[in-house]
């Protein structure tokens, strides 16, 4: 840890955990308790007996007297932070069961790789390829998630490949992204907002900066919601996170943290045709790798259609079983990118050729997917199309035979049309009951007929067929 601010301050047993960059949080509390927050174990507790409520009320005087605040009962929270720490202290006559405090390591780096992302399986090389696209497109994207999901560090990574020419400004309340000090060399300027300076004051003085993208640390308040709806819709691009369960939510999270009585229609179809992309990033630990997994769950994106209605699409998705469904992006979203002179293909994630075969083996709808790739179950299907062409065949048959019968009646009808009648009845076959849309309505035409050569009435039957002789009826099928 290399921290000016805290350099003063005496951690004790603290400094190890300091110094780990594998450990990015330190949560002490119920009088002794220490759990730990690691990048590839998660969350769990070890026992040091050394550290107490004696010197974590300590260190909580120690980081009052540097931040320059109070700290006791009339003043019973305490947030103190610099450069790579946050720290946050709750009184005892508040937390009953001892002082509690949380530290959290903000590091001025980022921790994100592609080599990282792809060999931990945080997210396909086709998908990463597509973002990175995104942020070459200019595209809004909010990042959703819990809390320690990773959603700030993964912000850190997109922003990092945003040119090198555009203007970058930061609008926190509380210090984390630090990409002033990781890219030195770029025009970006970080601003905080505090008691003084609200968020709307510090995007009033952002614009005037005149950035070409706005980075919100996270959007937790209406008025963080305000700044961010008055960002995109001026022109400016942002990079921004914010506490959802799903990407596809984000929309209605924003209009929850609202606290005025907006129409929701207008809102919501606001969001959706400003903000392009929302990523939905999970954090758990996994039975299978036997670690703590960061990975991208879900990617959605957003548009309003030709009729002027808010339109949503899941472009990822990793359901619970570990299968992953892509979606093509919209043509709303091509038509942005290529106002950005940026090009997306059609078919970038589900193949559109004849064979349906999707490149990177994605997992999409296909015919393996349906039938689970059971082999006795696509020769189920088999055998059955197989009945169907033989009914359909039958049917064929039974009416070429009736029409053939009515061209016999036809032509027997026209040798002497001025000769007498004789009135005769010519029944057809009738009650074909397959369920095959043929009219089981007895078929029965009275025809007068003259044959000179042969008075004997004309009887032009096809015979009595038997339906049970027949391919199963359809519907069985």
């Amino acid at each position: 840890m290399n921290d000016a601010i805290f350099s003063q301050i005496d951690f004790g047993p603290l400094k190890e955990f300091l110094d780990d960059d594998n450990i990015t949080d330190v949560s002490y509390g119920n009088g002794g308790q220490i759990h730990l927050k690691t990048l590839d174990k998660g969350v769990y507790r070890i026992e040091r007996p050394e550290i107490n409520n004696a010197l974590m009320e300590k260190l909580a005087f120690q980081c009052s007297n540097v931040m320059g605040k109070t700290f006791n009962m009339a003043q019973p929270f305490l947030d103190a932070e610099s450069a790579e720490l946050r720290l946050n202290f709750i009184h005892d006559s508040i937390a009953t069961n001892g002082i509690a405090c949380v530290i959290r390591k903000t590091p001025a780096k980022i921790r994100l790789n592609r080599e990282k992302l792809l060999n931990e399986q945080y997210v396909t090389a086709d998908l990463l390829d597509f973002l990175l696209t995104c942020v070459e497109g200019h595209c809004n994207i909010m990042v959703s998630g819990e809390t320690g999901s990773g959603k700030t560090e993964l912000v850190k990574y997109l922003a990092s490949h945003t040119k090198e020419n555009e203007k970058i400004i930061t609008i926190e309340d509380t210090l984390e992204l630090h990409l002033d000090k990781i890219f030195p060399h770029r025009d970006i300027v970080a601003m905080k907002t505090n008691n003084i300076a609200s968020y709307s004051d510090v995007l009033v003085a952002c614009m005037r900066q005149n950035p070409r993208w706005i980075l919100l640390s996270e959007v937790r308040s209406a008025e963080a919601v305000t700044s961010v709806r008055n960002s995109i819709s001026s022109g400016h691009n942002i990079i921004s996170t914010i506490h959802s369960d799903r990407a596809i939510n984000v929309p209605m999270r924003l209009y929850s943290l609202l606290e005025s009585s907006q129409d929701i229609e207008q809102f919501l179809k606001s969001i959706h045709r400003y903000v392009q992309i929302a990523i939905h990033v999970k954090g758990y630990m996994s039975a299978e790798l036997g670690r703590f997994q960061r990975e991208i769950v879900e990617v959605c994106e957003f548009f309003v259609d030709d009729d002027n209605e808010a339109g949503s699409n899941v472009i990822y998705k990793k359901n619970l079983d570990g299968k992953i469904q892509f979606n093509n992006p919209t043509k709303y979203l091509r038509e942005y990118l290529s106002s950005q002179g940026v090009a997306l293909k059609e078919d970038l994630f589900v193949s559109n050729s004849e064979n349906g075969n999707n490149p990177s083996n994605k997992v999409n709808e296909t015919q393996d997917e349906i039938f689970g790739n059971n082999e006795e179950n696509k020769e189920v299907v088999e055998n059955v199309t197989s009945e169907n062409t033989s009914t359909n065949e039958n049917i064929e048959g039974v009416t070429n035979s009736v029409s053939e019968a009515n061209e016999v009646v036809t032509n027997n009808t026209g040798v002497n049309n001025e000769a007498s009648l004789n009135n005769e009845e010519i029944e057809m076959p009738a009650q074909i009951n397959m369920n095959t849309g043929i009219n089981e309505t007895p078929i029965t035409e009275n025809i007068s007929v003259n044959n000179p050569v042969n008075q004997e009435p004309i009887n032009n039957s096809v015979g009595n067929i038997n339906p049970n002789e027949m391919s199963q009826p359809m519907d069985s099928l």
